[in-house]
């Protein structure tokens, strides 16, 4: 007897539907097809203890199952229920009617309780997409389903419950999540708030332009100076996400198992902060079964490099492209999985190896040749993509020793958002640039239009801090920010002056 049940594999950020085939037939032996790797390959010996631990069995026949299509690898260990289910109806152990109406996933443990899986979102959108009634997995993945509207979503504990279902009747609970409480309950209560940070109101200001205006940003600073913590909070001020981006975030977070259980949507944005022994793999994403990396785990979010020196110098390398295209191709000989990479790049360093660059009572101190070599391990190509470079200054004694709280993130929040109002009408008409950091040459020299006045200060400047070529249309997209930030069409020399003075790096002493 031939029985088709349904289960879908994920693909870069997509799913696919695989149909599995089983065929029950005179004889004796159990073939899997169709490209399983070694995870489902074993499936057989969890499936035969979960379904004894239960009451019915794998018979003594000969069972042949196809995973369709053939040609396509399939991995994990989440389609244990699928051929559980399967292997029951094809062996008349269990009737089941409406079989082909549901998509059915899930990890079995030995005694039929079911595992979480991976990929849930995308799963559920290929689902709906193909017209099935339900999706029935995990009770963990349930609420990441039930995203997606117009799909019955059954989150279940054991394949008792499955088979009592199908087999009996009886009725399964549907996962009903309302998207848009979900989305809104923790926006105005995050977890880290610029409330806690005491004094550095300099670098708030920078943090606040940032986010603003959606400027990468790089700290200097002395080690404990507050760095780390600053970066922490920025997540917190960012607009929050809309309902496509929250979509398009957690559906990368759930190919790769990282959305929290029983969580659904992702409503904060996300902040990533990789180790600096990273490999590129690991941060670009690929391996021999692509996976997305730190940069698209960070997309709509915020990527963190404390340390940036102490990073290998050919992994800060491959970054410099995905900052540009805001997306990463990782191409193999019979495939190209594209993952989106859209993110704000936050780093951190020290000034010198020892930590402390011109300060008279430091305990160590470098030469200017471990200087040199320790700045020149960050490319000039790779800072030339961060536009605003403040240096941190410690936190003297009577401010850390102050009871008054800073103002909190909701409130900068505020300020953030109407600026990025005024950037997405300004750039309606764009589908590549939404932001000010996004603007290329031409959007610069429309949107950014100096008075004489002004032009005279930037030449100054230019010429007396001997600042590069490159820090030129940095300042005029910062100055653009602050415009915004303070509502003005027009940028003025005080707009102007304060980004200039956000470009340490560029200055001569620096980078050599």
């Amino acid at each position: 007897m031939l029985k088709k049940v349904y289960a879908s594999a994920v693909f870069g950020v997509e799913a696919s539907t695989v149909t599995v085939e089983v065929n029950v037939d005179s004889g004796i032996g159990y073939h899997l097809v169709g490209l399983p790797d070694n995870a489902i390959k074993e499936s057989n010996f969890r499936i035969a203890a979960a379904l004894q631990n239960n009451g019915y069995k794998i018979p003594g026949k000969k069972i042949i199952i196809n995973m369709s299509p053939a040609d396509l690898r399939k991995e994990g260990s989440a389609y244990d229920l699928t051929l559980a289910v399967g292997i029951l109806v094809a062996t008349k152990q269990i009737q089941a009617e409406n079989l082909e109406d549901f998509l059915i996933m899930g990890e079995l443990s030995l005694d039929g309780n079911l595992q979480p899986i991976r990929g849930a979102l995308p799963i559920a959108i290929k689902a709906k997409e193909e017209g099935f009634k339900g999706f029935i997995l995990p009770v963990q993945n349930a609420k990441e389903a039930a995203i997606v509207d117009d799909i019955q979503v059954f989150g279940v504990d054991n394949i008792k419950q499955v088979i009592d279902y199908f087999d009996k009747g009886e009725a399964l609970e549907q996962t009903i999540i309302d998207t848009k409480k979900e989305f809104e309950k923790n926006l105005d209560f995050p977890e880290f708030d610029f409330s806690d940070v005491k004094g550095q109101e300099s670098i708030k200001r920078c943090m606040e332009i940032a986010a603003a205006g959606g400027h990468n940003i790089i700290l200097i600073g002395p080690p404990g100076a507050g760095k780390t913590m600053l970066a922490k909070r920025l997540p917190s001020i960012l607009p929050p996400m809309t309902i496509h981006e929250a979509l398009e975030t957690t559906k990368i977070h759930s190919v790769v198992g990282r959305v929290k259980a029983n969580a659904g949507i992702m409503a904060q944005r996300p902040f990533r902060s990789p180790h600096h022994t990273i490999s590129n793999v690991a941060l670009v994403g690929g391996g021999s079964y692509p996976q997305p990396g730190e940069i698209s785990l960070s997309h709509n979010g915020v990527l963190f490099l404390d340390e940036l020196p102490e990073f290998k110098r050919e992994v800060l390398e491959v970054m410099r492209q995905p900052l540009e295209d805001r997306e990463v191709t990782i191409s193999r000989a019979k495939f190209t999985v594209t993952y989106p990479s859209s993110f704000m790049l936050v780093a951190s360093m020290n000034p010198s190896p020892s930590g402390y660059f011109n300060d008279p009572g430091a305990p160590v101190t470098s030469s200017p040749a471990e200087m040199q070599r320790y700045l020149s391990k960050v490319s000039g190509p790779l800072l030339d993509r961060i536009d605003i470079h403040i240096e941190v200054t410690p936190v003297p004694f009577e401010k850390l020793s102050e009871e008054r709280k800073g103002e909190s993130s909701v409130e900068i929040r505020k300020r953030v958002t109407k600026a990025r109002d005024l950037q997405t009408k300004r750039f309606e008409n764009s589908e590549v640039v939404h932001y000010n950091a996004q603007m290329n040459t031409k959007q610069i020299r429309k949107h950014c239009v100096l008075d004489e006045a002004s032009k005279g200060l930037l030449k100054t400047a230019m010429e007396r801090l001997n600042l590069s070529a490159r820090a030129y249309d940095r300042i005029l997209k910062v100055s653009r920010t602050i415009a915004d930030l303070e509502n003005h069409e027009e940028i003025n020399g005080s707009h102007i002056s304060e980004a200039i003075q956000y470009r340490s790096l560029d200055r001569e002493g620096w980078l050599g």
